[in-house]
């Protein structure tokens, strides 16, 4: 192993990461400074967690609030870009990795640690994100991988490495799903679902309740939307953290939010998850519906283009590089006449936009209207279909005079 001095650890609490900490001093004989980072996982997998990775051979642990700071910079940003992954996918544990390897960095470089290190596996997608941050922002620190290079290849074995060293740890032998929680949503992998032919059980939910069991009596929340970013929810103004959290809640109880999808990994291998994206599901229908108000055709379009894109960038863990940032940057362009007021209907698992208005809106009842009016002539779309179809006409009219 090449000299390492000290060491902060991307920490969870969880017997990956908590087997990491000996590991790395063993292995490396350094310092291990253990890195939490608050995203909204909840308080129960905070409890304790200072406590655990000083017990596991830290030498010091520090938790950064990121939450906060995560919806406000890293999410909202994203949703003005319309980014959905693969069609379903609303990115909830991509979008959190970008700030927590950008913390991770700012706890080095604070501490004068000279390596980086991660509790990622070598099949995900998460060694990707970190370490391409972790080149992004600070590339003169080396970076550590233990699922890359050590032995330890079952839960078991890690279990039976902390007992050995007589490090406390209330993991159990059996995990039957591996989980991923943020404030944005809550991801399930393996057990029942590494079958595709199996279908989704209750225990592979744990947020949100079953839409069938949901209340039988609609709900109706109003949202305000200013520039792109939904600012109020029931006409009372909040923080992007704060109208989260709320439609979390509300939209859980109607058992919003649900997808199981199979996906195509970064490194090349499908994995199948259901993600629970309660209010993030709310609050992306809500900008799509003032953004039809307001979005002329080919400003929808490029929108459009950019959220594609920006899913993938993000997904990939590209958030650090001049192509996203500039992507943002027009996204946020786009989105500054998106501003209105929607009535959202949560209802046995849908959110579904019922009103819809905006001051910036390019909708005429006056124009679109059945009816008699003043205000548009039909004969003048003769003329413009001639124009719109005409390199259709003198094509076929080529082909006829070859004939």
């Amino acid at each position: 192993m090449s000299k390492v001095n000290k060491v902060v650890l991307a920490y969870s609490g969880g017997l990956d990461t908590s087997a990491i900490i000996p590991w790395l001093k063993e292995n490396y004989d350094c310092e291990v400074v253990a890195f939490v980072a608050d995203v909204g996982q909840g308080e129960q997998e905070l409890e304790g967690i200072e406590q655990k990775a000083l017990a596991s051979g830290a030498s010091q642990c520090f938790i950064a609030d990121l939450k906060h700071e995560m919806v406000a910079d890293y999410i909202y940003p994203s949703l003005k870009t319309g980014a959905v992954y693969e069609g379903k996918y609303l990115l909830g544990t991509s979008m959190a990795r970008p700030i927590i390897a950008k913390a991770q960095v700012e706890c080095a470089l604070e501490v004068g640690a000279d390596a980086l290190c991660h509790g990622c596996t070598g099949k995900g997608n998460d060694q990707v994100r970190f370490e391409s941050t972790f080149s992004a922002l600070a590339p003169q620190l080396k970076v550590i991988a233990p699922w890359r290079e050590w032995d330890l290849t079952s839960r078991e074995a890690l279990l039976d490495y902390l007992a050995a060293r007589d490090i406390p740890c209330t993991a159990s032998l059996e995990k039957i799903y591996s989980r991923d929680a943020n404030a944005w949503h809550v991801s399930t992998e393996g057990g029942v679902l590494e079958d595709t032919w199996t279908a989704a059980n209750q225990d592979c939910w744990v947020w949100t309740v079953a839409p069938e069991e949901a209340p039988n009596t609609p709900e109706f929340v109003t949202l305000g939307v200013q520039s792109g970013e939904v600012v109020s929810v029931d006409g009372e103004s909040m923080s992007p953290y704060d109208v989260l959290t709320l439609l979390n809640d509300k939209g859980a109880a109607h058992g919003v939010g649900r997808i199981d999808i199979v996906e195509n990994r970064l490194v090349g291998m499908k994995s199948r998850g259901c993600y629970e994206t309660p209010g993030g599901t709310i609050i992306m229908e809500a900008l799509r519906g003032v953004e039809q108000l307001v979005l002329d055709k080919e400003s929808y379009q490029f929108r459009e283009e950019l959220g594609l894109k920006a899913s993938h960038l993000i997904y990939d863990g590209r958030w650090f590089t001049p192509l996203c940032q500039s992507i943002v940057a027009a996204a946020n362009s786009l989105a500054a006449p998106v501003t209105g007021e929607v009535v959202i209907k949560l209802y046995k698992g849908q959110a579904t936009v019922v009103q819809k208005r905006s001051t910036n809106s390019l909708y005429s009842e006056d124009f679109a209207t059945f009816g008699d009016d003043d205000v548009y002539d039909h004969s003048h779309a003769e003329g413009f279909i001639r124009l719109y179809s005409l390199s259709s006409r003198i094509r076929t009219l080529n082909k006829q005079k070859q004939s």
